[in-house]
């Protein structure tokens, strides 16, 4: 098991998030929407797991999700869920979601394409993504 102190575990984070600080991962220990710390002999420390946590908030507070809506997801999932949502943490990038095109094609589909590709690519891509979820095959 990996062990962070709160400034380690800030430095990992901002790598997410520049705007992540030691302040703020403190006050999300102690509002209590991270788990509370491992007792590593006589130390509290954070673990990879506060890592996916902070992770998933941050990703989570992209969507616009209050601190306390949050916390109330957050305490209903697994694991397994809250490593998904960190996971998630570039889509919700301000940054590329400002430069990127998203395309609604169904009420459960979109897809987010670069401006890097070209109108032609874009066009393929989204056609062959509305064709398989018809389930017309060529």
């Amino acid at each position: 098991m990996d062990t962070f102190t709160a400034k380690q575990v800030t430095e990992i984070i901002q790598l997410d998030d520049a705007k992540m600080n030691l302040r703020t991962v403190r006050y999300y220990t102690q509002i209590g929407i991270l788990p509370p710390l491992e007792l590593v002999g006589n130390k509290r420390v954070y673990t990879n797991k506060h890592v996916q946590y902070l992770r998933a908030i941050i990703t989570l507070s992209r969507t616009g999700e209050t601190l306390a809506a949050i916390q109330e997801k957050l305490s209903n999932l697994s694991m397994e869920e809250i490593e998904k949502i960190g996971d998630q943490i570039n889509l919700f990038n301000p940054e590329r979601v400002l430069e990127s095109e998203t395309h609604q094609i169904t009420e459960d589909v979109a897809i987010t394409l670069s401006p890097r590709l070209s109108e032609e690519v874009k066009q393929k891509v989204i056609e062959s993504v509305s064709m398989l979820l018809r389930g017309d095959r060529d």
